[in-house]
Protein backbone atom coordinates (compact mmCIF):
# COMPACT_ATOMS: atom_id res chain seq x y z
CA UNK A 1 0.00 0.00 0.00
CA UNK A 2 2.79 2.46 0.88
CA UNK A 3 4.38 2.01 -2.54
CA UNK A 4 1.21 3.07 -4.35
CA UNK A 5 0.20 6.05 -2.20
CA UNK A 6 1.95 8.61 -4.38
CA UNK A 7 0.34 7.01 -7.45
CA UNK A 8 -3.06 7.65 -5.87
CA UNK A 9 -2.15 11.29 -5.28
CA UNK A 10 -0.95 11.60 -8.89
CA UNK A 11 -4.18 10.05 -10.17
CA UNK A 12 -6.19 12.55 -8.13
CA UNK A 13 -4.21 15.45 -9.62
CA UNK A 14 -4.77 14.15 -13.16
CA UNK A 15 -8.49 13.51 -12.73
CA UNK A 16 -9.02 16.92 -11.14
CA UNK A 17 -7.33 18.65 -14.06
CA UNK A 18 -9.04 16.59 -16.74
CA UNK A 19 -12.44 17.50 -15.32
CA UNK A 20 -11.59 21.20 -15.24
CA UNK A 21 -13.49 22.88 -18.08
CA UNK A 22 -11.04 25.79 -18.29
CA UNK A 23 -8.10 23.44 -18.73
CA UNK A 24 -9.88 21.42 -21.41
CA UNK A 25 -11.06 24.49 -23.31
CA UNK A 26 -7.60 26.07 -23.27
CA UNK A 27 -5.94 22.84 -24.40
CA UNK A 28 -8.32 22.13 -27.26
CA UNK A 29 -8.35 25.81 -28.16
CA UNK A 30 -4.57 25.80 -28.58
CA UNK A 31 -4.73 22.56 -30.56
CA UNK A 32 -7.36 24.10 -32.83
CA UNK A 33 -5.31 27.27 -33.27
CA UNK A 34 -2.20 25.24 -34.12
CA UNK A 35 -4.15 23.14 -36.61
CA UNK A 36 -5.57 26.27 -38.27
CA UNK A 37 -2.13 27.91 -38.55
CA UNK A 38 -0.58 24.78 -40.05
CA UNK A 39 -3.59 24.27 -42.31
CA UNK A 40 -3.35 27.80 -43.67
CA UNK A 41 0.38 27.40 -44.22
CA UNK A 42 -0.13 24.10 -46.02
CA UNK A 43 -2.89 25.60 -48.16
CA UNK A 44 -0.76 28.59 -49.10
CA UNK A 45 2.24 26.39 -49.87
CA UNK A 46 0.25 24.08 -52.16
CA UNK A 47 -1.98 26.69 -53.78
CA UNK A 48 -1.48 27.31 -57.47
CA UNK A 49 -1.05 30.98 -58.37
CA UNK A 50 -2.78 31.89 -61.63
CA UNK A 51 -1.84 35.00 -63.63
CA UNK A 52 -3.40 36.25 -66.82
CA UNK A 53 -1.20 38.27 -69.15
CA UNK A 54 -3.01 40.35 -71.78
CA UNK A 55 -1.23 41.63 -74.90
CA UNK A 56 -2.25 43.95 -77.71
CA UNK A 57 0.31 43.20 -80.42
CA UNK A 58 1.91 40.22 -82.13
CA UNK A 59 5.43 40.79 -80.72
CA UNK A 60 3.99 41.15 -77.23
CA UNK A 61 1.99 37.94 -77.68
CA UNK A 62 5.18 36.09 -78.65
CA UNK A 63 7.01 37.49 -75.63
CA UNK A 64 4.10 36.59 -73.34
CA UNK A 65 4.27 33.02 -74.65
CA UNK A 66 7.90 32.91 -73.51
CA UNK A 67 6.85 34.21 -70.10
CA UNK A 68 4.36 31.32 -69.89
CA UNK A 69 7.08 28.79 -70.75
CA UNK A 70 9.48 30.21 -68.15
CA UNK A 71 6.80 30.15 -65.46
CA UNK A 72 5.89 26.52 -66.16
CA UNK A 73 9.53 25.46 -66.14
CA UNK A 74 10.38 27.36 -62.97
CA UNK A 75 7.45 26.71 -60.62
CA UNK A 76 4.83 24.00 -60.97
CA UNK A 77 2.54 25.94 -58.62
CA UNK A 78 2.33 28.92 -60.96
CA UNK A 79 0.07 29.09 -64.01
CA UNK A 80 0.32 31.85 -66.63
CA UNK A 81 -2.41 32.34 -69.22
CA UNK A 82 -1.94 34.62 -72.23
CA UNK A 83 -4.86 36.48 -73.85
CA UNK A 84 -4.87 38.82 -76.85
CA UNK A 85 -6.73 42.14 -76.90
CA UNK A 86 -7.69 43.95 -80.08
CA UNK A 87 -5.76 47.09 -79.17
CA UNK A 88 -4.24 49.05 -76.30
CA UNK A 89 -7.60 50.42 -75.21
CA UNK A 90 -9.10 46.93 -75.04
CA UNK A 91 -6.11 45.71 -73.03
CA UNK A 92 -6.56 48.60 -70.60
CA UNK A 93 -10.26 47.79 -70.22
CA UNK A 94 -9.44 44.14 -69.51
CA UNK A 95 -7.00 45.23 -66.85
CA UNK A 96 -9.47 47.59 -65.17
CA UNK A 97 -12.19 44.92 -65.25
CA UNK A 98 -9.86 42.44 -63.47
CA UNK A 99 -9.95 40.17 -66.52
CA UNK A 100 -6.14 40.22 -66.61
CA UNK A 101 -3.40 40.40 -63.99
CA UNK A 102 -0.97 42.45 -66.11
CA UNK A 103 -0.65 43.98 -69.55
CA UNK A 104 2.60 43.27 -71.40
CA UNK A 105 3.42 45.73 -74.14
CA UNK A 106 6.29 47.63 -75.72
CA UNK A 107 7.42 50.69 -73.85
CA UNK A 108 10.34 52.93 -74.69
CA UNK A 109 13.59 51.00 -75.08
CA UNK A 110 12.23 47.67 -73.93
CA UNK A 111 9.05 46.22 -72.48
CA UNK A 112 6.48 47.51 -70.01
CA UNK A 113 4.48 45.43 -67.57
CA UNK A 114 1.39 47.32 -66.40
CA UNK A 115 -0.88 46.30 -63.53
CA UNK A 116 -4.16 47.70 -62.27
CA UNK A 117 -3.03 48.61 -58.73
CA UNK A 118 0.27 46.74 -58.59
CA UNK A 119 2.36 44.25 -60.54
CA UNK A 120 2.49 40.79 -58.86
CA UNK A 121 6.05 39.87 -57.89
CA UNK A 122 5.75 36.38 -59.33
CA UNK A 123 4.75 37.38 -62.85
CA UNK A 124 7.26 40.26 -62.81
CA UNK A 125 10.09 37.82 -62.04
CA UNK A 126 9.07 35.40 -64.79
CA UNK A 127 8.59 38.22 -67.30
CA UNK A 128 12.01 39.67 -66.51
CA UNK A 129 13.65 36.27 -66.97
CA UNK A 130 11.85 35.58 -70.27
CA UNK A 131 12.56 39.03 -71.70
CA UNK A 132 16.23 38.82 -70.71
CA UNK A 133 16.63 35.39 -72.34
CA UNK A 134 14.87 36.38 -75.57
CA UNK A 135 16.64 39.73 -75.84
CA UNK A 136 20.02 38.24 -75.04
CA UNK A 137 19.52 35.61 -77.73
CA UNK A 138 18.54 38.22 -80.33
CA UNK A 139 21.46 40.49 -79.45
CA UNK A 140 23.88 37.58 -79.55
CA UNK A 141 22.67 36.56 -83.00
CA UNK A 142 23.02 40.14 -84.24
CA UNK A 143 26.58 40.24 -82.95
CA UNK A 144 27.42 36.95 -84.65
CA UNK A 145 27.94 34.99 -81.45
CA UNK A 146 25.92 32.78 -79.11
CA UNK A 147 24.28 33.26 -75.74
CA UNK A 148 26.62 30.68 -74.26
CA UNK A 149 29.63 32.71 -75.33
CA UNK A 150 28.15 35.92 -73.94
CA UNK A 151 27.38 34.49 -70.50
CA UNK A 152 30.47 32.34 -70.16
CA UNK A 153 32.08 32.91 -66.75
CA UNK A 154 29.09 34.85 -65.36
CA UNK A 155 27.47 31.99 -63.42
CA UNK A 156 27.08 32.64 -59.70
CA UNK A 157 26.73 29.86 -57.14
CA UNK A 158 26.30 30.09 -53.39
CA UNK A 159 27.80 28.08 -50.56
CA UNK A 160 27.98 28.28 -46.76
CA UNK A 161 30.75 27.12 -44.46
CA UNK A 162 28.44 25.82 -41.75
CA UNK A 163 25.04 24.20 -41.95
CA UNK A 164 22.09 24.71 -44.26
CA UNK A 165 20.42 28.13 -44.38
CA UNK A 166 16.92 26.74 -44.91
CA UNK A 167 17.42 24.11 -42.24
CA UNK A 168 18.70 26.83 -39.91
CA UNK A 169 15.46 28.74 -40.48
CA UNK A 170 13.39 25.66 -39.65
CA UNK A 171 15.55 25.05 -36.56
CA UNK A 172 15.00 28.63 -35.42
CA UNK A 173 11.23 28.33 -35.82
CA UNK A 174 11.13 24.96 -34.07
CA UNK A 175 13.41 26.28 -31.33
CA UNK A 176 10.92 29.04 -30.64
CA UNK A 177 8.07 26.52 -30.59
CA UNK A 178 9.88 24.18 -28.17
CA UNK A 179 10.89 27.06 -25.89
CA UNK A 180 7.31 28.31 -25.88
CA UNK A 181 5.96 24.84 -25.09
CA UNK A 182 8.35 24.45 -22.16
CA UNK A 183 7.55 27.94 -20.88
CA UNK A 184 3.77 27.46 -21.10
CA UNK A 185 3.89 24.02 -19.50
CA UNK A 186 6.24 25.09 -16.69
CA UNK A 187 4.35 28.27 -15.92
CA UNK A 188 0.79 27.00 -16.37
CA UNK A 189 1.11 23.67 -14.57
CA UNK A 190 3.65 25.03 -12.08
CA UNK A 191 1.38 27.86 -10.99
CA UNK A 192 -1.58 25.47 -10.80
CA UNK A 193 0.52 23.10 -8.66
CA UNK A 194 1.49 25.89 -6.28
CA UNK A 195 -2.14 27.00 -5.96
CA UNK A 196 -3.25 23.42 -5.34
CA UNK A 197 -0.74 23.08 -2.50
CA UNK A 198 -1.67 26.35 -0.82
CA UNK A 199 -5.42 25.69 -1.15
CA UNK A 200 -5.03 22.36 0.65
CA UNK A 201 -2.86 24.07 3.23
CA UNK A 202 -5.24 27.00 3.81
CA UNK A 203 -8.27 24.72 4.15
CA UNK A 204 -6.37 22.43 6.56
CA UNK A 205 -7.13 19.45 4.33
CA UNK A 206 -3.42 18.76 4.15
CA UNK A 207 -3.37 18.12 7.90
CA UNK A 208 -5.84 15.29 7.40
CA UNK A 209 -3.91 13.93 4.42
CA UNK A 210 -0.66 14.07 6.41
CA UNK A 211 -2.09 11.66 8.98
CA UNK A 212 -2.34 8.97 6.29
CA UNK A 213 0.65 9.61 4.04
CA UNK A 214 3.99 11.37 4.38
CA UNK A 215 4.54 14.82 2.92
CA UNK A 216 7.23 13.40 0.66
CA UNK A 217 4.72 10.98 -0.83
CA UNK A 218 2.28 13.85 -1.27
CA UNK A 219 4.95 15.91 -3.04
CA UNK A 220 5.92 13.00 -5.29
CA UNK A 221 2.31 12.37 -6.27
CA UNK A 222 1.59 16.01 -7.05
CA UNK A 223 4.73 16.42 -9.14
CA UNK A 224 4.12 13.17 -11.02
CA UNK A 225 0.48 14.03 -11.73
CA UNK A 226 1.31 17.43 -13.15
CA UNK A 227 4.25 15.99 -15.08
CA UNK A 228 1.95 13.46 -16.77
CA UNK A 229 -0.52 16.22 -17.65
CA UNK A 230 2.16 18.56 -18.97
CA UNK A 231 3.83 15.80 -20.97
CA UNK A 232 0.52 14.68 -22.43
CA UNK A 233 -0.40 18.19 -23.49
CA UNK A 234 3.06 18.79 -24.95
CA UNK A 235 2.97 15.47 -26.83
CA UNK A 236 -0.37 16.37 -28.42
CA UNK A 237 0.92 19.76 -29.54
CA UNK A 238 4.10 18.23 -31.00
CA UNK A 239 2.15 15.46 -32.75
CA UNK A 240 -0.24 17.97 -34.35
CA UNK A 241 2.73 20.09 -35.40
CA UNK A 242 4.60 17.19 -37.01
CA UNK A 243 1.50 15.95 -38.83
CA UNK A 244 0.79 19.47 -40.07
CA UNK A 245 4.39 19.82 -41.22
CA UNK A 246 3.99 16.85 -43.56
CA UNK A 247 1.60 18.95 -45.66
CA UNK A 248 4.08 21.80 -46.12
CA UNK A 249 7.19 22.26 -48.22
CA UNK A 250 9.33 21.57 -45.14
CA UNK A 251 8.29 17.92 -44.82
CA UNK A 252 11.77 16.79 -45.87
CA UNK A 253 13.13 18.06 -42.54
CA UNK A 254 10.85 15.80 -40.47
CA UNK A 255 13.49 13.04 -39.94
CA UNK A 256 15.96 15.57 -38.50
CA UNK A 257 13.23 17.28 -36.50
CA UNK A 258 12.02 13.97 -35.05
CA UNK A 259 15.47 13.28 -33.59
CA UNK A 260 15.57 16.70 -31.92
CA UNK A 261 12.02 16.23 -30.63
CA UNK A 262 13.10 12.93 -29.09
CA UNK A 263 15.87 14.68 -27.18
CA UNK A 264 13.46 17.47 -26.20
CA UNK A 265 11.02 14.91 -24.79
CA UNK A 266 13.63 13.48 -22.44
CA UNK A 267 14.93 16.91 -21.45
CA UNK A 268 11.36 18.15 -20.96
CA UNK A 269 10.51 15.39 -18.49
CA UNK A 270 13.59 15.99 -16.34
CA UNK A 271 13.50 19.80 -16.62
CA UNK A 272 9.81 20.06 -15.84
CA UNK A 273 10.17 17.69 -12.89
CA UNK A 274 12.93 19.93 -11.51
CA UNK A 275 10.81 23.09 -11.79
CA UNK A 276 7.64 21.36 -10.58
CA UNK A 277 9.31 20.52 -7.26
CA UNK A 278 10.23 24.18 -6.83
CA UNK A 279 6.68 25.30 -7.69
CA UNK A 280 5.35 22.93 -5.03
CA UNK A 281 7.72 24.52 -2.52
CA UNK A 282 6.45 27.97 -3.57
CA UNK A 283 2.96 26.84 -2.70
CA UNK A 284 4.05 25.31 0.63
CA UNK A 285 5.78 28.55 1.68
CA UNK A 286 2.52 30.48 1.27
CA UNK A 287 -0.35 30.41 3.72
CA UNK A 288 -2.92 32.04 1.45
CA UNK A 289 -3.56 31.99 -2.28
CA UNK A 290 -2.61 35.66 -2.40
CA UNK A 291 0.88 34.79 -1.14
CA UNK A 292 1.68 32.51 -4.08
CA UNK A 293 2.46 35.42 -6.37
CA UNK A 294 5.15 36.55 -3.95
CA UNK A 295 6.64 33.14 -3.11
CA UNK A 296 6.72 32.15 -6.79
CA UNK A 297 8.36 35.35 -8.08
CA UNK A 298 11.87 33.80 -8.31
CA UNK A 299 10.44 30.87 -10.26
CA UNK A 300 8.58 33.19 -12.59
CA UNK A 301 11.83 34.98 -13.38
CA UNK A 302 13.67 31.67 -13.81
CA UNK A 303 11.03 30.24 -16.17
CA UNK A 304 10.95 33.45 -18.19
CA UNK A 305 14.74 33.47 -18.25
CA UNK A 306 14.82 29.97 -19.72
CA UNK A 307 12.42 31.06 -22.45
CA UNK A 308 14.29 34.20 -23.45
CA UNK A 309 17.65 32.50 -23.00
CA UNK A 310 16.64 29.91 -25.58
CA UNK A 311 15.58 32.65 -27.98
CA UNK A 312 18.33 35.23 -27.51
CA UNK A 313 21.47 33.31 -26.56
CA UNK A 314 24.02 32.93 -29.35
CA UNK A 315 27.59 31.77 -29.83
CA UNK A 316 29.55 30.82 -26.73
CA UNK A 317 26.76 31.90 -24.37
CA UNK A 318 24.35 29.51 -26.09
CA UNK A 319 26.85 26.66 -25.91
CA UNK A 320 27.49 27.23 -22.20
CA UNK A 321 23.80 27.58 -21.32
CA UNK A 322 23.04 24.33 -23.14
CA UNK A 323 24.84 22.55 -20.29
CA UNK A 324 23.37 24.66 -17.45
CA UNK A 325 20.13 23.39 -15.83
CA UNK A 326 17.32 24.21 -16.43
CA UNK A 327 18.32 26.17 -19.56
CA UNK A 328 19.68 22.95 -21.06
CA UNK A 329 16.16 21.49 -21.11
CA UNK A 330 15.39 23.69 -24.14
CA UNK A 331 18.67 24.93 -25.58
CA UNK A 332 20.43 21.58 -26.00
CA UNK A 333 17.64 19.99 -28.12
CA UNK A 334 17.67 23.11 -30.29
CA UNK A 335 21.45 22.81 -30.76
CA UNK A 336 20.98 19.15 -31.73
CA UNK A 337 18.46 20.22 -34.36
CA UNK A 338 20.79 22.92 -35.67
CA UNK A 339 23.57 20.36 -35.95
CA UNK A 340 25.89 22.31 -33.66
CA UNK A 341 25.82 19.71 -30.86
CA UNK A 342 26.81 16.03 -31.32
CA UNK A 343 24.96 13.31 -29.46
CA UNK A 344 27.59 13.00 -26.74
CA UNK A 345 27.18 16.67 -25.76
CA UNK A 346 23.44 16.13 -25.48
CA UNK A 347 24.07 13.08 -23.30
CA UNK A 348 26.47 15.02 -21.04
CA UNK A 349 23.95 17.85 -20.70
CA UNK A 350 21.23 15.33 -19.84
CA UNK A 351 23.36 13.71 -17.13
CA UNK A 352 24.08 17.13 -15.62
CA UNK A 353 20.36 17.96 -15.71
CA UNK A 354 19.45 14.66 -14.03
CA UNK A 355 22.02 15.20 -11.27
CA UNK A 356 20.77 18.77 -10.75
CA UNK A 357 17.18 17.53 -10.65
CA UNK A 358 18.08 14.91 -8.04
CA UNK A 359 19.70 17.57 -5.83
CA UNK A 360 16.75 19.93 -6.28
CA UNK A 361 14.34 17.14 -5.34
CA UNK A 362 16.23 16.56 -2.08
CA UNK A 363 16.25 20.25 -1.19
CA UNK A 364 12.64 20.76 -2.28
CA UNK A 365 11.47 17.75 -0.29
CA UNK A 366 13.01 19.17 2.89
CA UNK A 367 11.56 22.65 2.32
CA UNK A 368 8.17 21.22 1.40
CA UNK A 369 8.05 18.91 4.39
CA UNK A 370 9.00 21.61 6.88
CA UNK A 371 6.74 24.35 5.56
CA UNK A 372 3.61 22.49 4.49
CA UNK A 373 2.05 22.32 7.96
CA UNK A 374 3.14 25.82 9.04
CA UNK A 375 0.08 28.07 8.87
CA UNK A 376 1.18 31.06 10.90
CA UNK A 377 2.01 33.10 7.79
CA UNK A 378 4.18 33.23 4.73
CA UNK A 379 7.58 31.62 5.27
CA UNK A 380 10.94 32.57 3.84
CA UNK A 381 13.31 29.94 2.51
CA UNK A 382 15.57 30.37 5.56
CA UNK A 383 12.65 29.91 7.96
CA UNK A 384 11.45 26.83 6.11
CA UNK A 385 14.92 25.31 6.04
CA UNK A 386 15.52 25.84 9.77
CA UNK A 387 12.06 24.73 10.88
CA UNK A 388 12.28 21.42 12.73
CA UNK A 389 10.63 18.34 11.22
Amino acid sequence: MRSTVWVTVARREIVTKLTDRTFLLSTFGLIGLLAVVLGVQAFMANRTETYTVVTSSAPAAQMAAQVELVAEATDDKVSVTVTRAADDAAATRALRADEASVWLHEGGDGWLLTGKADVPDGVETFAATAIREVTLGANAAAAGTSVEELVRGSALSTAVLEGDAEKAGVAQALGFALALLFYLASFTFGYALANSVVEEKASRIVEIIATKITTRELLAGKVLGNLVLAFGQMAIFVAVGLVGLTFTEYDRFIPAISGAVGWFTVFFVVGFGLLACLWAVAGALASRTEDVQSTSTPLTFLTTGVFFGALLATGTAKTVLSFVPPFSAVIMPVRVLEGSAPWWQALVALVILVVAAALVVQVAARLYQRSLLQTQGRLSLRQAWSTPD
